[in-house]
């Protein structure tokens, strides 16, 4: 399991009726695989509560994207989301959401 933080970009996306967003895309880079790990801390993008993780998987660069269904935890306020396995080497996108 790598821990894909230096890889990946970070964007917190304005608030929208109360609820806050954040994307994180792992880039055009050809790392990720399943089992390897990112964190957010929810703090930093004005999220106290968690209501949503849906991530997405580039099975063919830029032109097929698919659901990918990663496990997820928060501790103390971090979430740590594992990606899910299969489609190694792939880009990915995650938008989480929370109040």
């Amino acid at each position: 399991m790598a821990s894909l933080n230096t890889l990946t970009t970070t964007t917190g996306i304005l608030p929208n009726a109360g609820n806050a967003r954040v994307m994180v895309d792992t880039g055009t880079q050809t790392q990720t695989g399943g089992t390897d790990t990112f964190t957010v801390v929810l703090a930093n993008y004005g999220i106290n509560a968690l209501k949503s993780v849906n991530g997405f998987v580039h099975t063919t660069d830029g032109s097929v994207i698919t659901t990918d269904a990663g496990t997820t935890s928060v501790t103390t306020g971090t979430l740590t989301v594992t990606i899910g396995s299969g489609n190694n080497n792939k880009r990915r996108v995650y938008y989480i959401e929370g109040v």
